[in-house]
């Protein structure tokens, strides 16, 4: 019996290291393309604002820009318009390998919207891109179903990790993200590998570099500071609904009153160019990095992060394109900087907290957040950092960017029949319901 035993370890053993094997040779590929694509990504991205910046009239540019993003995919893109959503639709039912011209489109897209005076990230962008190159791979290996799923999160993985420099977040964002309150942990190493390449290769190629900030005081841990950190969250989930909302709000908006695909970034470009002009700052456009390094440091006004949330939803709803996820980092931060003004905690940690705790609450990953927080601050503001991201992901609701993100596990008990279900079905069900009661 004990020689039985021994042999079908041995059996299990072999079969885990062919898996290991096998995916670590897959990753590295995923890892190389993908990495490399993101350190060119990133220059271009420098380029874009700091030209922008210098020649401040090209924002008037930016309707003509949109009616060239708008018309590309209209023309070319309509199977990839959905973006980051198309990925999580793949995951959850496959049907065809996402198309390869998803990937330049996001690619070209992001920068245009970014030169000419767009206020959007980089994160949907680099995702996008990773997910594309990684699916390629499902053909040519003639992978599984199952194991396209596994390639799919290491594609988002290796585009997180390698646009923020945050190999462990990128790999527990790629498995938290697919499902709300699941993690699939059959994508365990494929991520972390895929992650941990291509952060290696971004690095290598020396075009580009992340933004490092730093939470330069910590509060002492206490029941007082413990109960202010969870209304800090409290508010920062709120803050992350809001932005959510405000984003499909008026991506709604502008496909109810505008048929034409192309036209309506070209009207969208044409509001932001005006507003932009009449308010005598590109504070809210763009990644808006340097109000991010300020909300650590010093005092900023208390709207920022409100016309930051109306900037981006605009931009995005309005059809151009780029990420949410550094506009979350503003809104976070800045939030966070003017909560001083009533929580009696340090501005740094303050910032720090709503830096990752409105992307949590935007994304519903908590924990890939945490980690985030950690590997960018420091473990030593980590369990005031984790306090606020879960709390934010409560409060923020059944919502959020990506709205074909399933329920794996509600929230709270209050909504357990809605368990199963698209955050757009959720959506589509409360409308109903409102429009019901009317």
């Amino acid at each position: 019996m004990d020689k039985i035993k021994r042999l079908f370890l041995s059996f299990e053993q072999s079969f885990s290291l062919l898996f290991l094997l096998k995916w670590s040779f897959i990753c590295l590929l995923i890892g190389g393309f993908t990495g490399s694509a993101s350190a060119v990504f990133l220059w271009s991205l420098e380029w874009a604002t700091n030209y922008r910046e210098a020649n401040k009239w090209i924002i008037w540019l930016l309707p003509i820009a949109g009616f060239i993003i708008g018309l590309s995919y209209h023309l070319y893109g309509k199977s990839v318009v959905k973006g980051n959503n198309l990925l999580v639709d793949e995951y959850h039912e496959p049907k065809k390998i996402i198309p390869f011209k998803m990937a330049p489109l996001v690619f070209i897209g992001t920068i245009l919207t970014h030169l000419f005076g767009g206020s959007a990230g980089r994160e949907g962008t680099a995702v996008q891109i990773g997910g594309t190159i990684a699916d390629q791979f499902t053909k040519l290996f003639k992978l599984s179903n199952l194991d396209r799923k596994i390639i799919l999160v290491a594609g988002i993985s290796a585009g997180f990790s390698s646009v923020f420099g945050t190999p462990l977040a990128g790999a527990i964002f790629a498995l938290e993200v697919m499902v709300i309150g699941r993690i699939k942990f059959d994508a365990l190493i494929p991520s972390f590998l895929a992650a941990v390449f291509a952060n290696y290769f971004c690095d290598v190629w020396h075009i580009s570099h992340h933004t490092h900030y730093t939470i330069s005081t910590i509060s002492e841990l206490t029941p007082a500071t413990i109960l202010w950190s969870l209304l800090a969250g409290i508010i920062f989930g709120l803050a992350s609904m809001l932005f959510s909302k405000s984003t499909h709000f008026w991506g709604t908006l502008f496909k109810k009153h505008i048929n034409y695909p192309p036209l309506r970034p070209v009207i969208g470009g044409v509001i932001l160019a005006i507003v932009v002009y009449l308010m005598g700052t590109t504070k809210y456009i763009g990644l808006g990095v340097p109000t991010i390094v300020d909300a650590f440091n010093i005092d900023l006004n208390s709207y920022d992060f409100l016309l930051k949330i109306i900037f981006t939803s605009f931009t995005l709803g309005a059809g151009f394109k780029g990420g949410e996820v550094t506009p979350l980092f503003f809104i976070g931060a800045t939030l966070g900087n003017v909560l001083i003004w009533f929580i009696p905690m340090p501005m740094p940690l303050l910032a720090g907290m709503g830096f990752v705790a409105v992307f949590a609450g935007a994304t519903n990953t908590p924990i890939a957040c945490t980690i985030m927080g950690i590997e960018l601050f420091g473990i030593e503001s980590g369990v005031f950092i984790a306090l606020a991201c879960t709390t934010s992901y409560l409060f923020s609701g059944h919502s959020g960017i990506y709205s074909s993100q399933y329920i794996g596990s509600p929230k709270h008990l209050f909504y357990k029949d809605e368990k199963g279900l698209k955050l757009t079905e959720i959506e589509n069900k409360r409308a109903k319901k409102s429009h019901y009661k009317e």
